[in-house]
């Protein structure tokens, strides 16, 4: 069945599935469970349908992201450690062909210097950075935004 929304992937890399246990100083205490919560309401809020998942495997990810082109409006993506390494993650968002916004709880401009380039961003149509869960919603926002020619 198809969704009478705009359907937008949110895709969560390696370790994501540990939000809200791991490192909570630097990623916060919301678990990936109640941002799939948040992340659902705005976009039923924006009138759009969420698939939201998470995988610990590149592989997987390139694959969610390969099943989206031709069905997905866009893509809201935070690549975690793949963010800084994997060239084959950004060959898939680029042969998407769609609007993507790279998502990071944290600033990774402020983390180490292997933290500080995002290979996968130079897919990305935007890069929302350090601003938590809160991250996440503006990304639907501007997707939104993005999907209704008005960005």
């Amino acid at each position: 069945m198809t969704s009478p929304h705009p359907i937008v992937a949110v895709l969560n890399g390696p370790n994501l599935n540990l939000l809200g246990q791991r490192q909570p100083e630097l990623y916060g205490r919301t678990t990936l469970a109640e941002l799939e919560a948040m992340v659902g309401a705005k976009a039923s809020a924006l009138g759009l349908a969420v698939e939201f998942r998470q995988s610990n495997h590149e592989g997987e990810l390139i694959g969610w992201v390969q099943a989206c082109r031709g069905r997905a409006r866009g893509i809201v993506i935070n690549p975690a450690g793949y963010t800084h390494t994997s060239v084959a993650l950004l060959d898939a968002l680029l042969a998407a062909e769609l609007p993507v916004i790279e998502v990071h709880l944290t600033n990774i401009h402020r983390r180490e210097p292997f933290r500080q380039t995002s290979i996968t961003g130079k897919a990305a149509t935007g890069i929302i950075a350090g601003l938590g869960p809160a991250g996440y919603l503006l990304a639907l926002e501007a997707m939104a935004q993005l999907i209704r020619g008005g960005a």
